[in-house]
């Protein structure tokens, strides 16, 4: 009788134990589902800005057309091409933003200031957001890499976490503003 009430005290341990990883795995995919929410509103609030400042008319034509190219093929990339696109765009800001003269112009032109401090706010938000995401990526990784979460499947059918990696350097023009304000 005593062996059988260890056996069981085990067994409900065991169960426990099961139970809680299980539900942390699934409180850090769905902190993976919000961070990738908010990445992605982050990337979107950016490339929207982005695409405004092009077809505003205070950059030079070369400018304007490169920006709104790069913000549009952003917003409108595939799933599996999205890295790749916001990487451009961040080099098409780089590009333009490279020195004062592009942001004076932006100062300068009406509702500029507005427009300049959403774009720094924008293009300051992105690598925050990536990496809260990127965080909750690894972490999560880290859990289903236990034995114990694989050979009792707790992770259930949900896919692998994928980090987002990308180019999210900001424009130093954008990035001295940043810091000033």
């Amino acid at each position: 009788m005593t062996t059988f009430i260890w056996i069981a005290a085990v067994l409900v341990l065991v169960g426990i134990y099961l139970s809680w990883t299980a539900g942390r795995l699934d409180r850090l995919h769905a902190r993976i589902d919000a961070a990738r929410a908010a990445l992605d509103a982050q990337l979107l609030r950016r490339a929207s800005v982005a695409q405004e400042l092009g077809t505003a008319g205070v950059l030079d034509p070369a400018a304007s057309i490169v920006l709104y190219q790069a913000a549009h093929e952003a917003r409108q990339a595939e799933e599996d091409q999205r890295e790749v696109a916001e990487s451009e765009l961040s080099q098409a800001l780089r590009a333009i933003f490279d020195d004062k003269t592009q942001i004076d112009a932006v100062l300068q032109a009406p509702g500029g200031e507005q427009t300049a401090a959403e774009l720094t706010a924008a293009v300051r938000r992105v690598p925050m957001a990536r990496r809260f995401h990127n965080d909750a990526v690894r972490a999560a990784r880290a859990v289903r890499r236990h034995r114990v979460v694989r050979w009792f499947r707790l992770a259930g059918h949900a896919p692998f976490p994928m980090a987002f990696e990308m180019d999210d350097e900001p424009p130093a023009v954008l990035g001295d503003r940043a810091g000033n304000h």
